[in-house]
């Protein structure tokens, strides 16, 4: 079985962005240090690379990055750092939670210190634990949304009475499609529940959460004629808040009820979770549930009459709080905040039926939020293609597939854009959202479907304005995301003439007969024009070459290294490039040893299939392994992202040259 250094577990409410570029983020952090590494991930489709019992035992340390429940009590015992997933969607913060993890003391929590001023960072917050229990409801609630809304809206295609029988324009299909959604829309408040309580309460919190949801949509029922309680009468419901804190409660319920009957011997441990948990916990939880409905009615209607409020304020108004919100943290929890409201509106417009007032705010609402969640990622888009120069070609390649996201209705493409440069662009991208969900509440768009981007379009009513507000906000933020990168790029260009005189230092000192000690890639140590016929052949090829520089005093024990390295995870990187290194005692001095070979070597696994043309091999002495080594791969890491530094050294044929950048990088 094989043993990791590093164990993760990562997740978002979604599961669709941010619990994989987390995975992505931490793999490359763990790479760059020499460490291994294996992500579970807790996606929209459940469980992938699930981590089983042995592999958690073997483990030095964990990185939790979600924000819903992943079954953390499995790490209990091991140095472990548990954050919200949006604290690993770079590389570098990635590897900051590695550091911390690894330096981190295993107890019986679920969060350890790594030291005094990370301590309190570390054992998650009162809010963090509330959100994370949130989003585990709202993850699991997404998906019923998404089925019922889309049929629902699907069944308006035969017209929008197509449903009723005494219209002119039913359809026994319609009706049947607006069945099935509508029965998968009113499981939305009791998944809602059932899961925010399962995350806290695990199992046994399904019973009650359930029963607390029901109780949610269906309120406490009054008889007309009586005015009192009675099962027979009808109630007012109170919607997706009632849900949340039925949800809440029904999980502290079952929390209690452990500690009460935790006395109780261990032979009835059957009995407690079959018969105790259930009927108690569902018995305390439905009677506060129906004892605060008429409160919890009034402040589900207060809400929603807020927002019409809102509307009632101008279009500007209601659109820029939608559009701020959706791009805030895409698809983070303020985004999910107006999301779900979108949501639990357009739940109660499609049961008001088409026509009425309530559908046409609520279709309306649902396009504008619709829109500002498309809209980031087509801004990335835009900028990569108009203002290409400015932008390197990860990022480039980034924003192309940012627009099959964005016109999917994934937010979440434009997060690593926003991260890097957080001022000024989360403006933009505000900005922009906040233009397409005015124009599209202007231009009186009404969408019944919840989520589907501009796969949707057929049942958007006024779809083709609704689409020129999206891309009309898109272009007003690519033109100004473009401007900011030209402004930082001419920066940056006006500031590289002061450090010429360095490089030119450095130049002439590879140049000189002996280089500098600071340069860890000496002239002598390139070979630009080499023929290998795999990548053993390269490697010992590296490894000879050390010997005989006076790096190493022992080739086969270099050439183990390399292997031993290669045999934890392949060195190849992406276009070309591979950076194998070798930790060893038998290297007397950290060196960098760089080989090319035109017609590329096969057999070495790379990000992208491609042959490896530049091999940069890191040669580190045992002794360093922990600092000089780390230094070093995490800087050549960053250098291959420069597209400018990837065309210098793999179209170069010059030794100097390539020793003059690669140092140049390394400083």
């Amino acid at each position: 079985m094989a043993k990791f250094d590093i164990i993760a577990a990562t997740g978002c409410p979604t599961g669709i962005a941010h619990t994989f570029m987390a995975k992505e983020a931490l793999e490359k952090a763990a790479a760059e240090r020499g460490l291994t590494i294996k992500v579970e991930t807790h996606g929209q489709v459940g469980v992938e690379n699930e981590l089983t019992k042995s592999e958690i035992a073997g483990a030095k340390a964990v990185v939790v990055a979600a924000d819903k429940d992943v079954q953390a009590e499995r790490f209990a015992g091991k140095p472990m750092v548990s954050v919200g997933v949006s604290k690993a969607l770079s590389v570098e913060a990635a590897g900051k939670l590695i550091d911390r993890a690894l330096a981190a003391k295993g107890d019986n929590t679920v969060a350890a210190a790594a030291d005094v001023e990370d301590e309190a960072e570390e054992k998650e917050s009162i809010g963090h634990v509330i959100y994370k229990h949130l989003m585990n409801g709202v993850s699991h609630m997404l998906v019923f949304v998404v089925a019922g809304g889309v049929l629902t809206a699907v069944s308006f295609l035969w017209g929008i009475t197509s449903f009723d029988s005494t219209a002119a324009d039913y359809n026994s299909f319609a009706a049947m499609l607006k069945i099935i959604g509508g029965i998968a829309m009113n499981l939305m408040v009791p998944v809602l529940s059932a899961y925010i309580a399962e995350s806290i309460g695990k199992r046994p919190a399904l019973v009650p959460g359930f029963v607390a949801g029901m109780i949610a949509i269906q309120g406490l029922p009054v008889n007309a004629e009586t005015g009192m309680i009675d099962a027979g009468g009808a109630g007012v419901g109170f919607g997706f808040l009632g849900g949340i804190v039925g949800g809440f409660l029904a999980g502290y319920v079952i929390l209690l009820l452990e500690k009460v009957f935790a006395g109780l011997p261990k032979n009835l441990d059957g009995l407690k979770a079959i018969f105790l948990y259930p009927l108690f916990s569902t018995a305390i939880v439905g009677l506060v549930m129906l004892g605060i409905s008429g409160p919890m009615a009034a402040i589900n209607t207060a809400m929603m009459d807020f927002l019409k409020s809102l509307s009632a304020s101008g279009a500007v108004v209601l659109g820029l709080a939608i559009g701020c919100m959706c791009a805030f943290d895409m698809g983070g929890p303020v985004n999910k905040a107006a999301y779900v409201t979108g949501t639990a509106m357009l739940t109660e417009a499609l049961a008001a039926g088409v026509g009425t007032d309530t559908y046409n705010f609520g279709t309306n609402f649902m396009a504008a939020v619709s829109a500002a969640c498309i809209v980031p990622p087509l801004i990335t888009t835009f900028a990569v293609v108009v203002g290409k120069k400015y932008f390197s070609q990860e990022d480039h390649d980034a924003g192309i597939v940012n627009l099959i996201l964005g016109c999917t209705h994934i937010t979440e493409g434009a997060i690593p854009f926003m991260t890097k440069n957080i001022w000024p662009v989360m403006p933009i991208m505000m900005l922009g959202s906040s233009i397409a969900s005015i124009l599209t509440i202007l231009f009186n768009v009404h969408d019944p479907a919840p989520h589907g981007g501009f796969l949707v379009l057929p049942v958007v009513e006024n779809g083709p304005l609704w689409v020129l507000a999206i891309l009309i906000g898109a272009v007003v933020g690519g033109i100004l995301f473009v401007a900011f990168k030209k402004y930082d790029f001419e920066k940056n260009q006006k500031a590289a003439p002061v450090a010429k005189p360095v490089e030119a230092s450095k130049a002439a000192a590879v140049e000189a007969p002996k280089a500098e000690a600071a340069d860890f890639v000496k002239v002598e140590n390139v070979f630009v024009a080499e023929d290998f016929a795999s990548r053993d052949e390269a490697l010992s090829f590296v490894s000879n070459q050390a010997v005989k520089a006076g790096i190493a005093s022992d080739a086969d024990a270099v050439m183990n290294a390399f292997l031993a390295r290669e045999a934890e995870g392949t060195t190849g990187m992406m276009e070309g490039f591979a950076i194998p290194h070798a930790k060893s005692d038998a290297i007397t001095e950290a060196a960098v040893i760089v080989v090319k070979d035109e017609s590329g070597v096969t057999g070495w696994d790379t990000m992208d299939g491609a042959p490896v043309n530049v091999a940069i091999a890191l040669l580190i002495p045992g002794a360093q392994a922990g600092t000089t080594h780390l230094k070093i791969l995490s800087k050549v890491a960053e250098a291959l992202i420069d597209e400018d530094f990837r065309a210098t050294v793999k179209g170069s044929t010059d030794a100097a040259e390539i020793a003059k950048t690669i140092n140049a990088r390394l400083v």
